[in-house]
């Protein structure tokens, strides 16, 4: 059987998305790949995003390898499956675009967060044939081999109109993604080093574990990469060594949280043996002088720290289970400081913190040499705490659009943050665009 994997170029364009809209690698894709090949099939992976392609360009491609499977995200890249644009305008409009000649035959596949909260709405709006629920890196080839009811996580319609929903999830066993080899990937076209601010060089993006045993209140994890789980350290380090054969000088480390347990530790002596930079999003609450010290051998140059409050009331509110004060919070992030060139606090909206003692820590903060966001609006995504906390239910097939409204209810006149567009379009306005409903 064959699978093509695309992840499309993605646009952002009147959403309320508020990641980072360079070019990753398709992690979830390049994984994915390899377990299908594993199993006896074919895969060809299209990143349409680093390629810079268009529709009709894939097109082409798609057709001449003629595929029984067609994949496509709706969400790019794994780093932002958390945070993801709550319509699903881009993957619509590239499975309708891709739908063509040979590819008539292939079955469609969404994966993704949207795929996991809202299967059913999922299957309707992409018109899809099959969308999977959780980690798709193992699920997607058991497609070709198994009973679609035997596979965690796959969601599929009859012709006849007829939905299966699986309430299961797809889970990854870390110990399974061997090193990925990344020789059919376009390496050297990724020059984006995720939140690092000056400077030059290569980037790429890895992960070394997936998931988190906190449970905050705002994360939205819990539909997917939820657990915690490590991959082997050696299979790490190999493809930190390719990766570098190939010209990257600076690795960013996709983790939920970066930071647990010993083993990241033993990671950290072995890429402090290597001639690369690092980055990675963590908790401040989770490292010591020790091992702050650890972090700088190991040439970290961009720690970016969940705070969220500056009170204790305030994360205890979001159900952050921190066990220091904000007194310690701050001496570790100024020593943090001292040892990496860009340290980031990053703060959340909450009623409970005044906005004067927000501004004076900022303040102390910056002064040190640390970077402290402007608290942001927390987004109720489905799927997440927040998103149950707000509307007393599970998420249901119109969860986006409520969540949707919700939050430009309560932002529209406050502002949002100033990396998102500040006159964000409803769903259905961006999901009709390209229908010939809006334009």
């Amino acid at each position: 059987m064959r699978y093509a994997l695309v992840n499309p170029n993605w646009t952002f364009t009147g959403s309320t998305y508020f990641g980072c809209q360079e070019p990753h690698f398709p992690l979830e894709l390049l994984f994915a790949s390899d377990k299908i090949r594993e199993a006896g099939h074919e895969s060809l992976v299209i990143d349409a995003q680093i390629n810079a392609l268009s529709i009709e360009e894939v097109r082409q491609r798609v057709d001449d390898f003629a595929p029984d499977f067609m994949v496509i995200p709706t969400a790019p890249s794994y780093l932002f499956w958390r945070c993801p644009q709550p319509e699903l305008r881009v993957p619509r409009e590239w499975f309708d675009g891709l739908t063509h000649k040979a590819v008539k035959k292939a079955l469609k596949v969404a994966i993704g967060p949207h795929s996991s909260a809202t299967p059913s709405a999922a299957l309707r709006k992409l018109d899809c044939d099959i969308v999977m629920r959780g980690e798709p890196d193992q699920t997607l080839a058991q497609l070709a081999s198994k009973r679609w009811q035997d596979i965690d996580g796959c969601c599929w319609r009859e012709e006849s109109g007829e939905e299966h929903l699986s309430a299961s999830l797809g889970v990854a066993p870390m110990k399974t993604l061997g090193a990925l080899d990344f020789a059919d990937y376009p390496v050297e076209l990724h020059s984006h080093r995720h939140h690092v601010f000056n400077g030059s060089g290569r980037g790429a993006e890895l992960e070394f574990a997936r998931g988190c045993p906190w449970a905050c209140t705002f994360c939205n994890k819990t539909l997917f990469r939820n657990s915690y789980r490590e991959r082997e350290i050696s299979a790490v380090l190999a493809e930190i060594d390719a990766l570098i054969s190939r010209g990257v000088d600076y690795i960013y480390f996709i983790d939920e949280i970066f930071g647990v347990g010993k083993n990241v530790l033993k990671l950290l002596e072995g890429i402090a043996e290597r001639n690369v930079t690092i980055g990675f999003q963590s908790r401040i609450d989770l490292w010591n002088e020790g091992t702050l010290d650890l972090l700088g051998r190991a040439r970290c140059i961009s720690f970016e720290c969940g705070i969220e409050s500056v009170t204790e009331q305030g994360r205890d509110e979001l159900n952050k289970n921190c066990r220091m004060d904000t007194e310690r919070l701050s001496e570790l992030l100024i020593y943090a400081r001292t040892r990496i060139p860009w340290v980031q606090a990053n703060l959340i909206l909450n009623e409970h913190d005044d906005r004067e003692v927000i501004r004076l820590w900022q303040e102390r903060m910056k002064a040190h040499g640390v970077w402290v966001s402007e608290p942001v609006p927390m987004f109720p995504f489905p799927g997440s705490p927040l998103y149950l906390k707000t509307f007393g239910a599970p998420p249901d097939d119109f969860a986006w659009e409520r969540a949707h409204r919700d939050y430009r209810a309560r932002f529209d006149d406050k502002g949002y943050s100033d990396i998102q567009e500040q006159r964000p379009l409803m769903i259905e306005e961006l999901e009709s665009v390209g229908q010939g409903k809006a334009s």
